[in-house]
């Protein structure tokens, strides 16, 4: 039989749950914070459980002016190729284009139109300007999918053999390209 402090002592517990519960929470967000002003913590920088992995099975209708690509055609890559995500409805790759511009004579680049319009995405390439050898319309997304991407842009540093060696899920940055995606390249291009 229960008594009635019996009864006050479970309700007092079931008041306090969601209490702790605020207090884990708000205990998280400060270390989330705390590590983000002291560079611990990025918010970019996502699980790629791709990196290291051949890259997915695809095929892309090509985008004019240029050729769409496959599988087989990043398999058969002699040096590394940067493939990027983008759209034309999406912010950061239009802010990310002028720094792809100063990429492209560095790095070949191959692009993928992810949920876009091909016309849409023509026009966006006209606009801000194409550092694309190659371009595939992933028109429904499914490339995307096989990719595991979260979002555009996101990018992928793919080696010899169609290997995937580095992956971001940001637009890219002159600090980046200088002090991560270079280095790494001329690490992957030196026998």
């Amino acid at each position: 039989m229960t008594t009635p402090s019996d009864n006050l002592t479970r309700r007092r517990l079931l008041m306090a749950l969601p209490l702790a519960g605020a207090g884990v929470a708000g205990v998280a967000f400060w270390k989330m914070l705390d590590g983000m002003e002291h560079g611990s913590f990025n918010p970019h920088d996502i699980n790629a459980p791709v990196l290291d992995r051949p890259v997915p099975d695809f095929t892309l209708a090509p985008l004019p002016p240029a050729e769409g690509f496959t599988t087989q055609d990043l398999q058969q890559v002699s040096k590394p190729v940067l493939v990027n995500f983008f759209a034309s409805w999406c912010i950061p790759c239009l802010a990310e284009m002028p720094t792809l511009m100063t990429l492209k004579d560095k790095l070949t680049m191959w692009g993928i139109a992810y949920k876009d319009k091909p016309d849409n995405a023509a026009s966006f390439l006209r606009h801000s300007g194409n550092p694309f050898s190659r371009l595939g319309s992933d028109h429904d997304g499914r490339a995307g999918i096989e990719w595991g991407i979260s979002g555009v842009p996101e990018t992928f540093l793919v080696g010899t053999g169609g290997v995937i060696r580095w992956h971001t899920a940001a637009p890219l940055t002159e600090e980046t390209i200088g002090k991560v995606l270079l280095p790494l390249v001329h690490r992957l291009q030196t026998p």
